[in-house]
């Protein structure tokens, strides 16, 4: 069955690092357009980082451009989000997505979630 699984999540200090990973199974991610979404408590969620299939290019909120950084490993057929330099205000619950349809935005018309890991930054 087509799946996305969040991993690497849990609790780091204000300024520490997170690799967070997504791993797909049932569909191979080569064609398609991979983002980073989160929810914070009493918020809405929001794009956080998104990559294109077509050219490779990559989108980023301002809150986290310069800290973040998206990739993938298509031989694990895996997406990552390096998060350094992390705040307390990054705390969320994350989540990873797929899109098809090359007509779409980097960030909409997502066909696949996943289900979320929690990041929590805090001393």
């Amino acid at each position: 069955q087509v799946q996305l699984v969040e991993s690497g999540g849990g609790l780091v200090q204000p300024g520490g690092s997170l690799r967070l990973s997504c791993a797909a199974s049932g569909f191979t991610l080569d064609y398609y357009r991979i983002g980073w979404f989160r929810q914070a408590p009493g918020k809405e969620r929001e794009g956080v980082s998104c990559s294109t299939s077509s050219d490779g290019k990559t989108y980023y909120v301002d809150s986290v451009k310069g800290r973040f950084t998206i990739s993938r490993d298509n031989a694990k057929n895996t997406v990552y989000l390096q998060m350094n330099s992390l705040k307390p205000e990054d705390t969320a619950v994350y989540y990873c997505a797929a899109g098809r349809s090359s007509w779409s935005s980097c960030w909409s018309a997502m066909d696949y979630w996943g289900k979320g890991t929690l990041v929590t930054v805090s001393s």
